[in-house]
């Protein structure tokens, strides 16, 4: 099977999104698929809609993968001569992100062109899955595309960490939180320093580990918000990391926060919960496929800083409530599929896709692909 996988950048970008995709180009040519990265430049929303005017798709290809979030530059060339299927990988809408409504509105239309532009769907949530469906007025009916969900997977740190070793850890007095994400607005950092600043004497340390490049304007204001305050006594910005040293972060840490305004999965979350964290995310996303309010961890309302605040203090000041969140986000971690079934899920999926088309438009292969369930592979 020949692919193409459609990107902004490059696909190290530290992020959920990319980590997935990374995952699974890895995968595709462990089982000996041609994967061929298609990178457009990062630049802002205006300018990438310009892309329209030059961009054209590969060609050559037995089917196409195009990252959603590359919606603005796509939705022309989609519309263009190929033989092949394009399949949208979609992480979450921009549309569906807190801003606003006017701004939402005018990003729904160009969404809503590229989301019919394209053959079928990949989705890492029912939530996302819902949005697409809304967005494209498919409420309440079966998509005519093919599509699948295919849930990200927790296991690229290994096992879950033993039993043993998070009750022993949730004896320390310092209460330890980690926040895991790009410094970007999204993600809510600011509102879990606000929360921080309400709760007074509480002996805790934040680790926040995550691009501080990623929107240099709001990473100031962080730093500016820590230094207004006098936090910076125990809040430590660690930029991105390694593996083993953030490895070593989470096995410390008691918590896990990351206050999104928005989340189309929150891998962060389960992989937290791999090592025994309580995860505490919002209402608005998908973060309540992974986080049980009480159970797992806790959901607020977005920005709503008081109640993240009592969320800390109760999880801080209540050790065996810690305990008990701490082993069930463990237990939890350990339900989610593996990467190999994630990702072997997607290529059948795709298998089915390029032999449906193949059959339908008599495509190059057709019978090669009809009757082994394989496209053409090559190194």
């Amino acid at each position: 099977m020949k692919l193409g996988l459609l990107i902004y950048g490059s696909l190290d970008a530290l992020s959920g999104g990319y980590l997935y995709d990374r995952m699974l180009v890895d995968y595709l040519r462990a089982q000996g698929d041609t994967v061929e990265i298609i990178s457009l430049p990062w630049r802002n929303y205006a300018a990438h809609l310009t892309d329209i005017f030059w961009f054209r798709l590969p060609k050559n290809l037995d089917i196409l993968i195009q990252d959603e979030l590359n919606h603005p530059s796509l939705i022309r060339a989609n519309r263009g001569k190929h033989r092949y299927p394009i399949i949208s990988l979609v992480h979450h809408l921009r549309c569906s992100e807190r801003r606003p409504k006017w701004q939402n509105d005018f990003y729904r239309v160009i969404e809503k062109k590229y989301l019919r532009s394209v053959d079928g769907f990949i989705f890492n949530s029912r939530t996302t899955q819902r949005t697409v469906r809304r967005v494209l007025e498919n409420r309440g009916v079966e998509s005519s595309k093919p599509e699948v969900v295919a849930f990200p997977p927790t296991d690229r740190f290994g096992e879950a960490i033993p039993e043993d070793e998070i009750i022993e850890r949730a004896k320390q007095q310092e209460f330890r939180i980690l926040f895991l994400g790009n410094v970007i607005e999204r993600k809510g950092l600011h509102t879990l320093l606000e929360a921080l600043g309400q709760i007074g004497n509480l002996p805790c340390r934040l680790d926040v580990i995550g691009s501080l490049t990623a929107d240099p304007a709001y990473a100031k204001a962080i730093q500016d918000q820590i230094s207004t305050n006098h936090l910076s006594s125990f809040i430590f910005l660690h930029n991105s990391l390694n593996n083993e040293s953030l490895q070593q972060l989470l096995r410390q840490a008691h918590i896990l926060c990351v206050p999104s305004s928005y989340e189309g999965f929150g891998i962060v979350y389960l992989e937290g919960m791999g090592f025994g964290l309580p995860a505490i995310g919002t209402t608005a996303g998908a973060a309540g496929e992974i986080i049980t309010n009480g159970e797992t961890g806790f959901l607020i309302e977005p920005n709503d800083s008081a109640a993240l605040a009592s969320c800390i203090s109760q999880l801080a000041s209540n050790r065996d409530l810690l305990t008990r969140l701490s082993l069930a986000a463990r237990t939890r971690a350990l339900r989610q599929p593996k990467w190999t079934e994630t990702a072997g899920k997607i290529r059948e999926f795709l298998l089915s896709v390029i032999a449906s088309r193949a059959m339908t438009k008599q495509l190059p292969h057709s019978n090669e692909i009809a009757s082994s369930g394989r496209g053409p592979s090559s190194q």
